[in-house]
Parts: C-alpha cells; sequence; structure tokens
C-alpha cells in the first residue's frame, strides 16, 4: 500500500510541474483541445461511448471471473 501511494504522490507531482510549465509557455486546456478539433462535447461523448462500451463487458466477465475465484479460494489449504 505504501507503494502504491508514494507512486500516486510522485505521478500527481510531476503532473503539478508538467502543469506548470505548461502555463508558462501559455499552453492552456483549451489551446490543446482548439489545436486538435475538439470541443467539451466530442470529449464527454466520447467518455460516455467508452462507458456504454466498457461496462457490459466488464460485467460479463465478471460472472465468469468472480465465482471462479471464489471456488479457487476456497479450495485452497487453510493458512496457519
Amino acid at each position: 500500500m505504501q507503494g502504491f501511494l508514494s507512486g500516486l504522490i510522485k505521478l500527481a507531482l510531476a503532473s503539478l510541474i508538467a502543469g506548470t510549465l505548461l502555463s508558462l509557455f501559455g499552453i492552456t486546456p483549451r489551446a490543446v483541445m482548439d489545436g486538435m478539433g475538439l470541443t467539451p462535447e466530442d470529449i464527454q461523448y466520447g467518455f460516455v461511448t467508452a462507458f456504454a462500451w466498457t461496462a457490459p463487458r466488464i460485467l460479463m466477465g465478471a460472472l465468469v471471473i468472480i465465482p471462479l475465484w471464489f471456488v479457487t479460494y476456497m479450495l485452497l489449504p487453510p493458512r496457519s
């Protein structure tokens, strides 16, 4: 758990430094989106579409994986 938190803090710090450097050069999220020809609605539609595609597949996979994991867990020898 400590390694995960350490990695998360390093990621946040690196993102903060990168964002600060980009803002010094006048690069904003709006400018990047305009350069790519995207609108906030396009990004929202992409997230909604991605969720609509992934959610049923995750649920179907869980219907197989969770019972298999449970049976495997139940059949493991007891720990001392």
